[in-house]
């Protein structure tokens, strides 16, 4: 059997940068086993594939598997590489709003074109949720690899679809200096009731128009780091907004990916309650499995 696939380049405006993303169409034909099986030999932090929904309403339903084999939910790069490359094969017609279909959950989608036809993919994230507060940093501190007094608030556990502790530290350095322990780090987050962890800062590096800088590890599904992680972005905006660090209805920039060479841009819009990501990316590359 033939598995043509795709790689996407996601929250990124030049090859090579963003967070890579293997996509798999019109998979309707593999098996879940097989799916894990392909999303190991691919090694991407997350591999995609397009099903039929089985949901009304919805156009495409995404299955999207880590090389652990575990599958993730909630709309992130897994979602937005999917989209960028319905845009780019033209299969969406003349179209601008669609439905996709995650686990049993539906979420809107939009897609616009610039003056240089480029796609830009709009999708909604479930409504955020924060669900407590790590009191203690001493455990956390030491499974990043940082100094407590690093750590510059509450790490909070938020959730746009998947639940992520979110870490305030003190400075783009700190952010930087994170070294973490995978073990220590995952029993901590076991510990918090998160599956990721993302450190940020908005003390961003100079020239950044970001208005924060962060890091994302999730040693509970294999991965060791992430270059744009959307699903931990809207949380993060969330929690922005409502402490007042950040303006509700204005898009935020966060900064991801810097320390793995791979430069992202997320945009996320938090306007009364409801969380928005947006971002540009490439398709990159193509081929077919022999399976």
């Amino acid at each position: 059997m033939d598995v043509p696939f795709f790689w996407v380049d996601v929250f990124a405006d030049r090859p090579l940068t963003g967070n890579p993303l293997s996509l798999v169409p019109d998979a309707d034909a593999l098996d879940e086993a097989t799916m894990r099986a392909i999303a190991r030999e691919f090694n991407q932090s997350e591999t995609t594939f397009l099903v039929e929904p089985t949901e009304p309403g919805a156009e495409v339903r995404l299955r999207s598997f880590t090389p652990d084999g575990v599958e993730v939910f909630g709309a992130g790069h897994n979602a937005m590489g999917a989209w960028l490359w319905l845009a780019g094969s033209g299969r969406l017609g003349a179209g601008e709003a669609f439905a996709q279909q995650i686990g049993g959950e539906l979420l809107s989608v939009r897609v616009s074109w610039d003056c240089d036809g480029r796609a830009r993919v709009s999708m909604d994230q479930s409504a955020a949720e924060f669900a407590g507060r790590l009191t203690d940093h001493v455990p956390l501190a030491s499974a990043l690899g940082v100094a407590e007094d690093a750590v510059a608030g509450v790490p909070e556990v938020g959730s746009t679809g998947a639940a992520h502790l979110l870490v305030p530290l003190v400075s783009a350095e700190a952010v930087d200096a994170v070294l973490p322990d995978p073990s220590a780090l995952k029993t901590v987050l076991a510990s918090a009731g998160a599956e990721g962890c993302y450190v940020y800062t908005t003390a961003v590096p100079s020239g950044s128009a970001a208005l924060a800088y962060a890091r994302f590890f999730n040693p509970t599904v294999g991965i060791a780091e992430d270059a744009a992680t959307g699903t931990a972005a809207g949380p993060l905006a969330a929690r922005l907004v409502r402490d007042g660090d950040a303006a509700a209805g204005a898009p935020i920039v966060i900064e991801q990916g810097r320390s793995l060479g791979r430069p992202s841009g997320i945009t996320v819009l938090v306007d009364d309650g409801r969380v928005t990501i947006s971002g540009t990316g490439l398709i990159t590359g193509s081929g077919v499995l022999a399976l």
